[in-house]
């Protein structure tokens, strides 16, 4: 006798976009990427990798985040934003008309979230700190793109001081990425529920 769907949902398909210029001198998201390459239900997509020229295929890459039911962008924090290939990405396969705008409903309900590795001690990212402002403010304008394109957006992973943080701390950073992977909608179904 056939299960019924719901007892046994297919999990949901993560694609995760990485975009790190210098992917071999990155001690965190090299131990990152170690944590969910396992993950089958993830497709580890590194974009420096694929697009080393900077040409990005438009037509393949929304073919992938159209299969997908989770984005994820995983990249360091670069100049307060992120590395200049994932700026690239985003404007032209987030397009008008496909993203966005009238007909532009690809990504409608799809979930999307950030996950960024910087250098600086996380007390250096407020109104008093160095940075003067939070991760949560620097990273508005992503938070403002999933909003345009209709998609839900959950608040970033973010790992401080990278190169700094114990190996048991990165670890258990990678830890907490991999299990919020195997499953990234259940919060967002609890809710629903409640």
């Amino acid at each position: 006798m056939p299960q019924d769907k719901k007892d046994n949902p297919r999990p949901p398909k993560v694609l995760v976009i990485v975009a790190h210029p210098d992917p071999d001198e990155s001690v965190a998201n090299r131990r990152l990427l170690e944590s969910i390459r396992p993950l089958a239900n993830v497709t580890v997509h590194d974009i420096y990798a694929a697009y080393p020229d900077f040409v990005v295929d438009i037509h393949h890459e929304r073919a992938l985040v159209t299969d997908a039911d989770v984005l994820v962008f995983q990249h360091p924090l670069q100049m307060y934003s992120c590395p200049a290939l994932l700026k690239e990405w985003i404007d032209v396969v987030l397009g008008k008309g496909f993203a966005h705008g009238q007909g532009g409903d690809a990504l409608a309900g799809k979930t999307c979230r950030f996950v960024v590795t910087t250098g600086g001690a996380a007390e250096a990212f407020s109104k008093i700190g160095y940075n003067k402002y939070s991760m949560e403010e620097l990273l508005q304008p992503f938070e403002l793109t999933a909003a345009l394109c209709r998609m839900h957006w959950v608040s970033p992973l973010v790992l401080h001081w990278a190169r700094r943080v114990s190996d048991a701390d990165r670890n258990a950073f990678a830890e907490l990425y991999a299990d919020w992977l195997a499953n990234p909608l259940a919060k967002q179904e609890a809710h629903r529920g409640s």
